[in-house]
């Protein structure tokens, strides 16, 4: 084994001497490459670079022919440069010509070198180019010399990503790192957004990569590693993870690599070949994640999001890092991408310049996908990988119809959703037009539409929509944005404030639904093996009754002499909703006596979402004042499906006949007992579930704000009746074989309707 001169720590300096130098792009990486050919002892040294049309061209040569140079390419795959940038992973060979990979390019007269050492170019896991050193006589290139071309490819990936490297690049080309880039999602909710990325939770951006001295960068390697270890610790020691829970089994995953020795060791190797701490954690991730996300097993590669939170925390201990972006400074059409995010982290961002929302994660009827709608957002999740690949201040486009993201889109397709950007308004002030035309059916049946909401800020809309009011407000809202419990007084004002924003139009607020996936920041809670079905809701309220007695004044308080309308939420059984009314009663009394004004009148509805609760409305509904179907846990409950879960989010049609059965349940028992009923889960503003619903004889329907438009116009254009017997004929004798899906787009092709 031959030597390099010197060793990488001082290729390592000169390398950092030469990128402060005032050269020219192509000077300077003709430098480059001629300071690790020296360096490394080798007759020639190249770098190729990954283009956006797979090609890898020859950027910079010491030792092949000059003309090669931009001239010579390689397609993804194709010769030993190829494979090592598909593979990612170095090749090291002392006779390069007999490997059954090798392609010869005649321009470059490398026919005479045998021994070659070629790495990859990595960033953020991704293949940005190749950089190779050959010598004529054979020779095996050892592991230090394999150690000492990937640390410095790291330097060059950084090198690669600035602007600088830009004049390199020929007109109409650009390099394979900013290419544009299509994620096929799910669609959270509707709409079109055109903006730049914002990172949610932003990497850190190493800019020391040098050691200046390699123990010292041990030790705040070990300090840092130590500081996290204990971070981990306390987290796991907290009272709120004992038992098995999916964010425990996470933080134990942490641990684990947290304390394995490899990893560790591997980050020191990196140090003494001359980087510095910081660096030596990406130049480990960067290796560690091109190698997972090559992996097909699914294990493996749910582990590499594991790995890049570890490295991700380490970087910012090292760093002093807390957070890289103030959540509230957005720029202009801000569009936020995350792994995933709960609702109240989507409420802390400025949502006048916030666009959209995309997420790796996530189901259509997680709660920040509600939320989202609830503001208008454009979201998408289950976008594969797109935090990786993505950049702050890259240009994104969200087609949330079909659930598709494009990031960095060509100037065609970018024209394209402009125009259909065009169309959307139109289609906007189409449905703006429709917004006092009573919404009836063209055979005559009312239906009356509702908005979903928990927030002050969506409220105004209700004079944009023309909606009848809101069948659904969601006050745990409130209660998860805020950093402590919100007194009586600060619920008091919002619920008088949603009144008064209301303006005389019914607003049905539901109790707090909070426990499950809606956790509190600031109230310690059980750990739960499926929270879904756990310590929730009004269960919740019953046992903590100051909780519940609280809000229920609030409520009475806010009211101040109008009509006030309760919903219980996750009632299992009838006791617990005559529990309920027994708390609201001792509250109406209590302010009675104070001699404060009493609403004008008080409804108490109960929410029906637990599938035991079909058993018991015979006894339940003669005692409720109105009902309303709770879908998004309704089908969750019946499917045995975790609406949170995108395995199985997806895998049950909500309006299949079962669920459809279930719903026309409670219809036909509102009916018998001549009490109101409204759906106001997420399958009210999708027009097909919509039909669905009210083929089963539901006429009050609550969704999201942007879904009213949409449904009203599909009300004008409606003859029902024969609908609703159609429906009914094949949910009695089970349709032949046909869905109830198919069966309305039948219908819907007939009436022409517009769905």
């Amino acid at each position: 084994m031959v030597t390099s001169i010197g060793g990488p720590r001082v290729l390592l300096r000169q390398l950092r001497e030469t990128m402060a130098e005032p050269l020219a792009s192509q000077e300077r990486l003709d430098k480059i490459v001629g300071l690790i050919a020296d360096n490394m002892r080798a007759d020639v040294c190249s770098f190729y670079v990954l283009r956006d049309d797979g090609a890898l061209e020859l950027f910079a040569s010491r030792g092949l022919a000059a003309e090669s140079v931009h001239m010579t390419t390689l397609r993804l795959g194709e010769g030993l440069v190829g494979l090592i940038a598909a593979e990612a992973e170095p090749l090291s060979l002392e006779n390069a010509p007999s490997h059954p990979g090798f392609v010869y390019r005649p321009e470059t007269g490398e026919e005479k070198y045998n021994a070659f050492l070629g790495v990859p170019v990595l960033r953020a896991g991704q293949t940005l180019g190749v950089l190779v050193v050959q010598n004529a006589e054979r020779r095996h290139y050892g592991e230090d010399e394999t150690e000492a071309m990937l640390t410095t490819a790291t330097i060059l990936a950084e090198m690669i990503a600035t602007s600088d490297f830009d004049n390199l690049i020929k007109p109409g080309s650009d390099i394979d790192l900013r290419r544009p880039r299509m994620f096929n999602g799910v669609s959270f909710t509707d709409g079109i957004a055109l903006g730049t990325v914002v990172l949610h939770d932003p990497r850190v951006v190493v800019s020391n990569f040098i050691a200046e001295d390699t123990d010292a960068e041990k030790v705040r390697l070990e300090t840092a590693l130590e500081k996290m270890r204990v971070s981990i610790d306390a987290m796991l020691d907290h009272g709120d993870m004992v038992g098995g829970t999916d964010h425990r089994e996470i933080l134990e995953t942490y641990r684990m690599f947290a304390n394995d020795r490899g990893w560790v060791n591997r980050l020191a190797e990196a140090i003494d070949n001359g980087l510095s701490a910081e660096a030596a954690v990406e130049r480990v991730q960067n290796d560690t994640r091109a190698r997972m996300l090559r992996q097909t097993d699914p294990y493996i590669r749910d582990r590499l999001h594991d790995l890049d939170d570890l490295a991700n925390r380490l970087l910012r201990v090292l760093t002093g890092d807390g957070q890289a972006l103030a959540r509230k400074a957005l720029p202009d059409n801000a569009i936020l991408v995350a792994r995933n995010m709960g609702p109240a982290e989507l409420l802390e961002y400025d949502r006048k310049k916030l666009r959209g929302v995309v997420l790796e994660e996530g189901g259509t009827t997680a709660h920040v996908a509600i939320v989202a709608r609830s503001l208008g957002i454009v979201a998408v999740g289950q976008a594969q990988s797109i935090v990786s690949m993505s950049e702050t201040g890259d240009d994104i486009i969200l087609d949330g119809p079909s659930g598709v993201v494009h990031l960095r889109p060509t100037p065609d397709i970018e024209q394209a959703y402009v125009d259909k950007v065009r169309v959307s308004a139109r289609r906007r002030a189409h449905y703006a037009a429709l917004k006092d035309k009573p919404s009836v059916t063209k055979d005559g049946v009312e239906i009356t539409l509702l908005h979903n909401s928990g927030l002050v800020a969506d409220l105004p809309m209700l004079d944009d929509t023309g909606a009848s009011g809101v069948g659904l407000f969601r006050t745990e809202l409130q209660f998860m944005i805020a950093s402590k419990l919100p007194r009586l007084q600060e619920q008091q004002e919002l619920y008088a404030e949603a009144m008064e924003i209301a303006g005389g139009r019914p607003v049905v607020f539901r109790l707090l639904d909070i426990g499950g996936d809606k956790v509190l920041p600031y109230q310690r809670s059980m750990t739960e093996e499926n929270p879904a079905m756990g310590f929730r809701s009004i269960r919740l309220g019953l046992e903590r009754p100051g909780l519940l007695r609280t809000q229920i004044r609030a409520l009475l308080l806010a009211a101040n002499g109008r009509p006030l309308k309760i919903l219980v939420p996750m009632v299992t059984e009838t006791f617990e909703f005559t529990q309920t009314r027994m708390v609201v009663q001792k509250e109406v009394e209590r302010l009675r006596r104070q001699g404060k004004p009493l609403p004008s009148r008080l409804e108490l509805g109960v929410m029906v979402e637990v599938p035991s609760l079909l058993f018991e409305l015979d006894q339940l509904l003669p005692q409720a004042d109105f009902v309303s179907i709770g879908s998004n846990d309704l089908v969750q409950f019946l499917t045995a499906s975790d609406r949170a879960n995108p395995r199985v989010a997806t895998n049950y049609d909500p309006i299949g006949m079962p669920r459809l059965r279930a719903i026309r349940m409670v219809v036909d028992a509102a009916r018998r007992y001549n009490i109101p009923i409204t759906m106001c889960g997420e399958l009210a503003g999708k027009p097909l579930e919509a039909l669905a619903l009210m083929a089963v004889g539901m006429t009050r329907l609550s969704m999201g704000p942007a879904s009213i438009g949409p449904i009203k116009e599909l009300v004008l254009n409606l003859d029902l009746k024969p609908i609703q017997q159609s429906v009914g004929a094949a949910l009695s004798d089970g349709a032949n074989g046909v869905t109830i899906r198919a069966l309305l787009q039948e219908w819907i092709e007939k009436q022409n309707l517009p769905v």
